[in-house]
């Protein structure tokens, strides 16, 4: 017997499986239902916290100062995940670049606290505008997450 060939083949084997894995994950594009259920989820939680804005009766610099902060958010969360997916993709990001985005991101979310802490609502529109706003975090990351797997998938696509 020879135990080498054995051994060789159930390692090829082993290999082979797990490029198998990998590839079929990446190679797995979002199905359309989760493509617009994450549209869905950031138009809603964009849509409720303007509309809450518009309708509130607070003075206008503090409504600015909310629509800012969900700006803000918005953008440092998206940076934020381009930033880890990158890294992930073994592609060059500055430390500084990374670090900016996570403080960013985490400092959107404290003003937001903050604010709702300080402001004179009732604690159900406090609660309103702090669900909404991480609803359309949440919506933005996982948008951007779906528009890079695409994009990934289909440049893998062409280059084969």
């Amino acid at each position: 017997m020879n135990y080498q060939t054995t051994v060789s083949s159930n390692e090829e084997t082993k290999k082979q499986k797990k490029s198998n894995k990998s590839t079929n994950e990446i190679d797995q594009k979002p199905t359309a239902a989760y493509i617009g259920a994450t549209w869905g989820i950031v138009i809603i939680g964009l849509l409720s916290y303007c509309i809450g804005l518009w309708n509130a009766s607070m003075e206008l610099n503090e409504k600015g100062y909310y629509f800012a902060i969900l700006l803000m958010g918005i953008y440092a969360v998206i940076s934020l995940q381009k930033a880890v997916r990158d890294k992930a993709e073994n592609l060059k990001v500055s430390d500084m670049y990374y670090g900016i985005s996570w403080v960013v991101a985490i400092a959107s979310i404290l003003l937001l606290i903050i604010g709702l802490r300080n402001a004179d609502l009732a604690l159900s529109e406090k609660g309103f505008y702090g669900i909404s706003f991480l609803l359309s975090l949440f919506g933005a990351i996982t948008v951007q997450k779906n528009t890079r797997d695409i994009d990934f998938i289909n440049t893998k696509n062409e280059e084969e």
